[in-house]
């Protein structure tokens, strides 16, 4: 039996996950990035093209899947939506299976899923990390990004699970409001904790 341990790691749009994903990936911990799955089944070459391109047709290209038509075909149609995601959870899934096998000696995995909360991706996990800060960061955060508008910033927010109970469900919350080395400390306290012989 072994005791390897499998945290999820989530947060909101803008609260530093990628970062906290890195410093993670820098401490030896293997991270299943669910985003990257997505965008090595959708790019050129994809394994999922070919669905995609059946069941919303003229979304796809030499260049894989085109996000802005892609979302244009699927968004604010909850049927549509749900068929793309039958077309991708369980390719995402196999991915994610064959991540824990080729890591099967790791005392610590981390799945790095974005919508963990909104999507129920919580089973199979001995644990969640929430990365949080402050609101007002957050927002500056977001609107640095190239063609982010305040509206975009709010229509993300509004399909995510507030930040406060993403908080209020996590074993774990990393705030990134601080310095980097605050968070690289939280971060190395989490490892130390998940590691622990029991």
């Amino acid at each position: 039996m072994t005791s390897r341990k499998v945290l999820g790691l989530t947060g909101s749009i803008g609260m530093g996950k990628s970062t906290v994903a890195g410093m993670f990936r820098e401490l030896g911990v293997p991270v299943f990035d669910a985003d990257a799955a997505v965008h090595a089944l959708q790019g050129p070459g994809g394994a999922l093209l070919a669905a995609i391109e059946s069941e919303f047709p003229g979304t796809t290209g030499p260049l894989g899947v085109d996000r802005q038509k892609l979302g244009a075909a699927v968004f604010g149609d909850p049927g549509k939506l749900a068929r793309l995601e039958r077309i991708v959870h369980p390719a995402v899934g196999a991915m994610r299976g064959d991540f824990l096998r080729e890591n099967a000696g790791a005392p610590l995995i981390v799945f790095d899923v974005p919508l963990l909360y909104e999507k129920g991706g919580q089973a199979g996990l001995d644990a969640v990390a929430v990365v949080s800060a402050p609101a007002a960061q957050q927002r500056q955060r977001v609107l640095a990004r190239p063609g982010m508008t305040s509206e975009k910033f709010e229509q993300i927010l509004a399909l995510q699970v507030p930040d406060a109970e993403k908080r209020a469900r996590a074993d774990f919350v990393i705030d990134t409001g601080g310095s980097l080395e605050a968070t690289r400390d939280q971060v190395a306290g989490i490892v130390r904790t998940l590691t622990r012989a029991e």
